[in-house]
């Protein structure tokens, strides 16, 4: 039964590796990485199911992964996830439905969720990760600000509401326009529109692949011609696949940080 798990384990940290690496590099996943791995997760699972569990077992597994599809769609649809994303919770909840057999984590616990919903661990530490790069970019930002004595938001950024001013604050930093051109991975967070009235700045929320070029283009226009100083917002646009897989080896190492984390609050 080890062996069996050793497989899927692995397998789910070979296709997710090489998923994230795909999306960080070129913002896209073949769908090839997916109808290979599906397949592979379900025959090992059911293999390993038939083999050594019983009929709970598999009622366990069937709700497992109806849990994790239904949320992982709910995600997509709302705009929270990717299609690569949501494939790769889905591929998860079918390769590791519950903690692999054999391992402990080095808490030496493993949670109740973790026993029978292994993929919701591994996307509560995606998002804790996420999270952790927030708080980066904030104090990136605020640390900036005190160095160069400069404002955070200029022009008509100054106008924008509060909520869009900070989810700016947590995504992205401000870099000159030269690296932003240069960094293909960057991804501009704000963009200008010429009106009569003059200039007009703004703010982006969620970085696109479609109409960057042209957006950097306008933004260096208006750098050369002096219109706007030569800082703008920018992003790295990490892929939520690399903060899902980064869960994955957390949860094997570590295991379940949320639990973790309340385990020491009540201790």
């Amino acid at each position: 039964m080890q062996i069996i798990s050793a497989l899927k384990t692995s397998a789910a940290l070979i296709f997710l590796l090489y998923a994230s690496f795909s999306d960080y590099k070129t913002r896209e996943v073949s769908n090839k990485v997916w109808i290979v791995f599906a397949p592979l997760a379900l025959v090992l699972t059911m293999v390993e199911l038939i083999l050594y569990e019983d009929a709970t077992s598999m009622l366990f597994y069937g709700l497992s992964f109806g849990l994790v599809a239904a949320f992982a769609f709910i995600l997509f649809y709302s705009g929270g996830f990717g299609g690569a994303d949501a494939k790769a919770l889905m591929c998860l909840a079918l390769a590791l439905p519950f903690y692999p057999e054999g391992l402990t984590p080095l808490s030496g616990t493993i949670s109740p969720i973790s026993e029978k919903f292994f993929p919701i661990t591994v996307f509560s530490n995606s998002v804790l990760l996420a999270a952790a790069t927030a708080i980066y970019m904030f104090l990136r930002n605020i640390i900036w600000r005190v160095k160069t004595g400069r404002k955070l938001f200029e022009e008509n950024q100054e106008s924008e509401s509060f909520g869009r001013k900070v989810l700016v604050l947590i995504t992205g930093y401000k870099i000159p326009i030269g690296k932003l051109k240069e960094k293909w991975h960057l991804y501009p967070l704000e963009n200008i529109d010429e009106t009569q009235n003059g200039l007009k700045r703004k703010l982006l929320l969620v970085p696109k692949d479609e109409g960057r070029d042209a957006i950097v283009d306008r933004l260096s226009k208006a750098v050369e011609t002096k219109k706007i100083q030569d800082m703008v917002w920018a992003t790295p646009g990490l892929p939520m696949l690399i903060f899902i897989t980064a869960g994955l080896i957390i949860a094997l190492l570590f295991g379940d940080v949320v639990w973790i984390f309340v385990r020491f609050l009540l201790g």
